[in-house]
């Protein structure tokens, strides 16, 4: 199927990063005739451009993507996530999707969570989350009172530590479709010693799941790289399609 490009400017140029952003906006390609969208959110300190590879390996399995780059310093949780979120659900309805898929990264996924959860998306399809939180991650609970901290991660960073009152504690079981793929490679020592084995530098594998979810899948792949990883794209795409990854993949990564 044939790809056009639609670039929809919400108040400048998508030519920031996240870090810099005051406002989500979103890169937005609308293949045509396609009546499901995928959203995009990317994580913590990052951007819009780490999610580009996934997005264009979607736009060429004959999906529509809105790829949204939000400010993830720019508040809490609570205060991010209605505007993240609700800015990819309005640009893919604009575009005449009757289903809205998610494939997000890291915090983004703690993003749709908390935003469903308490305002269910009615239209909302399956999900894939690359490296999420869920149970929340070790480091925070061992950085978060560290000087200079929250510069780096601002709020929402500090939220997701793996204590009760840490905001993955307090969401509930997901009620969607749900793939979750874990990486189990790390490119920093120094962080990976603060997690419980096996895990991608930034988050331990058994705290990427979450009750609810459908499938499971282990990459050889770290936290930062897991975005563009060829079998990443491959297992997102038939899970948004099909529902569950590819069981040659699965045999592959449980006999590692």
């Amino acid at each position: 199927m044939k790809l056009f490009r639609q670039i929809i400017a919400f108040s400048s140029l998508l030519v920031l990063s996240a870090s810099c952003a005051t406002q989500p906006r979103t890169e937005m390609v609308q293949a045509e005739a396609a009546t499901e969208c995928v959203v995009l959110l990317h994580g913590l300190n990052r951007s819009w451009r780490a999610m580009r590879p996934m997005a264009e390996s979607l736009q060429s399995a004959g999906f529509t993507t809105a790829n949204v780059d939000y400010p993830s310093q720019s508040g809490s949780i609570e205060e991010i996530a209605p505007s993240a979120v609700g800015l990819g659900l309005d640009s893919c309805r604009a575009a005449g999707a009757t289903k809205i898929h998610f494939v997000t990264h890291s915090l983004g996924g703690i993003l749709l969570r908390y935003q469903n959860e308490y305002m269910p998306i009615p239209d909302l399809g399956r999900v894939v989350m690359l490296g999420p939180p869920n149970q929340g991650s070790e480091i925070i609970d061992k950085t978060k009172d560290w000087p200079g901290f929250e510069i780096f991660s601002g709020t929402a960073g500090s939220q997701l530590g793996t204590d009760p009152e840490s905001l993955p504690s307090k969401l509930g079981p997901v009620d969607f479709e749900l793939g979750v793929i874990a990486g189990t490679k790390t490119i920093n020592i120094f962080t990976s010693s603060m997690l419980p084995n096996p895990d991608d530098g930034k988050v331990s594998v058994a705290s990427t799941q979450v009750l609810g979810m459908d499938d499971f899948l282990l990459v050889d792949d770290s936290h930062r790289y897991i975005t563009r990883s060829d079998i990443v794209f491959r297992n997102t795409e038939n899970f948004l399609l099909k529902g569950e990854f590819l069981k040659d993949d699965k045999t592959s990564s449980d006999s590692d």
